[in-house]
């Protein structure tokens, strides 16, 4: 029998593994994304689909550890500081918020019918968001630090404090009568606030000590396993003073975020958050309970949307009314109009407690299930469907009529350094841009940048190019650099040109377009950390200058041999190598197919022998 078990758990562990390895890349290929294959996979595999698992609630509380870890990683990059930081947004944006959410939800479950209580515990359980879900989205955009990302974890966060009032309240609400047994409300609430302070106090005082002594051991997989025993430590207390794990593990990495151990932490955290998380997604696809969704079609047909647009509709009223554009409003009420996870720990304490019935329980669980499952679809045809906002130009200078002696296009990181040169001796400068927001930083501190497309011949025209003794092109795209050389040469020809390069090929082709002057990104800024180098090994300074003059010299007359020889490999024999043998061409990145074949190899001669 134990045989047949653990062959089962195999299969079962194949079957997760194979669904995710094909789903998942299949998804992202057609730009899906990865959350809505891990939903598609789970459903296809659940007891719904082709009934490879039975029990999809044990695989999902099992799974939860992955959001456990996920807010684990994100309170590290969370310090103490920027928490509070954010502290209006927590509390201010995230109770008006979830107040006006919570009213309208009710009122929706109101108007299917549904008695005040009912309809109110189903909005307040729809009310919270996934937290999986929003977070991996923008973590997928990259947009978890930006403001309008960090609203959205403000938000999140006190959702992940509100479950406890709410398992209060429903608690309070339920028809049945209290025994004498149960535990007071007031108990519980200090349990709570005496588990939130032992997780403070254990931060604060005993981490860093403990992972101090264990670096002294030296051995990895005791600090992975330290790693995990911090992050499912403060979970599991947390759970136990009846609060979210996912809340626990947030507040373990917001005090070991200053740690000097932090990154340690994160590298060995985040395999275990990945593999997790992915199979949270899965197990809630599974969770979908089709017989349910076909009894009750049209109920669930009609509140799926109604509660989705109305929590949208919601978030985008209260978003616009503390002031975020129109386009921040939108992309937060579409990524936030899902039921999240807690909605289920919710529904099952409000049926526990009588509030409301099994059929209830289920419907509710599958207008949820649904809503997680829709909203990587919404967000993609939002996406896809709705053109995004246009930059406002407000404050924003148009170049005409400049008449600079240099004009200098592109004002990035390299356009910035190259204009304190200038400056410095009194040249008058133009400088357009084509980045909007740029320009607004520009103007933080002190600069005119005016806006201006430079590859467009009128917007040169505008901005002095015709009377500009110098234009410096100091735009990091490549081929924007190459477009505006070509305008400039062939309608400016008076002015000497100067160009940031991308790299070496690059550099040659410019030279071959007749540019004035032309640097590498990162040669001065590589060859002057060389030097540095040099120094910190004792190296004179008189030594070191020579040196950097005669690499300058030998990279120079190295791309004069690349022109003229048309390639690369004419000026090979220039580089300094940390090997005695002198390759006549790189060694190639993969290895060739076929052995190569000399074509004048002469019969019986060994190949060393044969003329080259």
């Amino acid at each position: 029998m134990a045989p047949e078990h653990d062959s089962s758990m195999l299969v079962n562990a194949v079957a997760l593994l194979g669904a995710a390895v094909i789903a998942v890349p299949l998804f992202r290929r057609l730009g899906l994304g990865s959350v809505l294959g891990y939903l598609a996979a789970g459903l296809l595999i659940g007891p719904f689909g082709l009934g490879l698992f039975s029990d999809p609630h044990a695989i999902l509380r099992f799974a939860e550890l992955g959001v456990v870890m996920f807010l684990f990683i994100i309170g590290l990059e969370m310090r103490p500081s920027h928490l509070w930081h954010l502290r209006r947004q927590i509390f201010g944006l995230g109770t008006l918020q979830i107040a006006a959410c919570t009213l309208g939800l009710t009122g929706v479950g109101m108007a299917f019918g549904f008695s005040p209580v009912v309809a109110f515990v189903g909005g307040a359980g729809f009310v919270l968001t996934s937290t999986a879900i929003v977070m991996q989205l923008l973590a997928e955009r990259g947009d978890i630090a930006l403001p309008h990302g960090q609203k959205m974890v403000s938000v999140l966060l006190f959702e992940d404090l509100l479950i406890v009032p709410l398992l209060a309240l429903v608690s309070f609400l339920s028809p049945a009568v209290t025994t004498e047994s149960d535990t007071p409300h007031w108990i519980s609430m200090l349990t709570g606030i005496g588990s939130l302070a032992g997780l403070i106090a254990a931060g604060v005082w005993l981490l860093n000590p403990l992972f101090s002594i264990l670096a002294l051991a030296r051995t990895r997989e005791v600090m992975s396993a330290a790693a995990l025993l911090v992050v499912l430590g403060s979970a599991l207390l947390m759970e136990m003073g009846g609060l979210s794990m996912a809340m626990g593990a947030f507040l373990a990495g917001v005090l070991l975020s200053e740690s000097t151990f932090r990154h340690q932490l994160e590298a060995d955290v985040e395999p275990f958050r990945g593999l997790l998380l992915g199979l949270f997604f899965l197990a809630v696809g599974m969770s979908l309970d089709l017989k349910v969704v076909a009894d009750n079609w049209a109920l669930i047909a009609a509140a799926v949307p109604a509660m989705m647009v109305t929590k949208a509709l919601c978030i985008y009223i209260v978003a616009r009314v503390t002031r975020s554009s129109h386009a921040e409003a939108l992309d937060r009420a579409v990524l936030m109009a899902q039921g999240g996870e807690f909605a289920f720990v919710l529904y099952g304490a409000a049926a526990a407690s009588g509030i409301i019935d099994d059929t209830v329980n289920a419907n509710m669980t599958a207008i949820v299930v649904l809503s997680m499952v829709l909203t990587p679809l919404v967000v993609i045809v939002v996406r896809r469907f709705i053109k995004p906002a246009s930059q406002s130009m407000d404050g924003i200078p148009i170049a005409d009529g400049l008449e600079g002696s240099v004009l200098m296009i592109g004002f990035g990181r390299f356009g910035q350094v190259v204009s304190q040169a200038l400056l410095a001796r009194g040249v008058d400068v133009s400088i357009i841009d084509a980045d909007v927001e740029m320009i607004r930083a520009a103007q933080q501190f002190g600069f005119t940048v005016y806006y201006g497309d430079g590859t467009r011949l009128d917007v040169l025209r505008a901005s002095g190019a015709g009377k500009a003794r110098q234009i410096a092109v100091c735009v990091e795209n490549r081929k924007t650099a190459d477009r505006i050389v070509e305008l400039v040469r062939s309608e400016f020809p008076q002015a000497q040109l100067l160009v940031r390069a991308f790299d070496r090929e690059h550099a040659r082709q410019l030279v071959g377009a007749g540019v004035d002057y032309q640097i590498r990104e990162t040669f001065e800024s590589a060859l002057q950390a060389g030097g540095a180098a040099l120094r910190l090994l004792e190296v004179s300074d008189s030594e070191i200058a020579d040196i950097l003059a005669s690499i300058r010299e030998r990279d120079a007359e190295r791309l004069a041999l690349e022109i003229a020889g048309g390639g690369y490999e004419a000026g090979l024999g220039m580089l300094l190598r940390n090997t005695a043998q002198t390759p006549s061409r790189p060694t190639p990145f993969s290895k060739p197919r076929t052995e190569g074949k000399a074509l004048n190899e002469v019969p019986g001669a060994s190949p060393s022998e044969s003329p080259t």
